[in-house]
């Protein structure tokens, strides 16, 4: 049981860590793909997208590859602090981070690219500035399809495997999550844990994707 406690702990700490992330960045990032034109926007839409068609563990090997110990940014964190993403809790949060972001980025910019152009153009007519039109204006339009993204990427947060083993490892009481106690105790021929373990984490889904379908359904004003 403390070992379900402790899993179970992690899992939500890591998904909430990462959703938070989530939600700032890929707000932001799905306001400027979806109302912003630029040269080189259909690379950072591919880049952003990447992480939803690679292989967990092919994510997991350039999360290394960054932030290892001998990585492009792991090594002068390292040398200059003696502390490394690898084998900590702030390991699995970038690495949930990283595979949840495209379903928010994606999800988020479809919501604001529904609004209606003509309240946008409303809005600047009254003089309001592009920031107090997506506050008041985008924003409360697109919140539902927004709190969808949201909920979703927690869920995918939630069930990371490959991306988290790489980077974080399976330290039981440090980053051990569900889907890797599941792992753990499935390797270990403990088929009724397994089984119990993955009987919880299918319903903690289960409830989280209905919950963004509700979400993306409703009208909120």
């Amino acid at each position: 049981m403390d070992s379900f406690l402790s899993a179970l702990k992690i899992s939500l700490w890591v998904a909430t860590s990462s959703t938070l992330l989530v939600a700032l960045f890929g707000l932001a990032l799905a306001f400027v793909l979806a109302r912003c034109n630029f040269r080189g926007k259909n690379i950072i839409d591919a880049v952003v997208t990447i992480p939803m068609v690679l292989p967990p563990t092919v994510v997991g090997y350039y999360l290394m590859v960054l932030l290892g110990r001998e990585g492009i940014v792991g090594a002068p964190l390292y040398q200059l602090t003696g502390w490394s993403f690898l084998f900590t809790w702030q390991g699995a949060v970038i690495a949930a981070f990283i595979v949840s972001l495209p379903l928010m980025v994606r999800v988020a910019r479809s919501a604001i690219e529904s609004v209606d152009e003509d309240l946008i153009r409303v809005s600047y007519s009254l003089g309001k500035s592009k920031w107090e039109t997506f506050v008041h204006v985008i924003l409360p339009l697109a919140r539902s399809g927004i709190m969808a993204g949201v909920v979703l990427a927690f869920a995918r947060g939630l069930g990371e495997f490959g991306a988290t083993l790489m980077i974080a490892g399976n330290i039981p009481g440090r980053t051990s999550t569900l889907s890797l106690s599941i792992y753990s105790a499935f390797q270990a021929g403990d088929d009724t844990r397994a089984g119990q373990l993955a009987w919880v984490l299918t319903g903690i889904s289960v409830f989280v994707v209905y919950l963004a379908g509700k979400l993306s359904r409703s009208r909120w004003m």
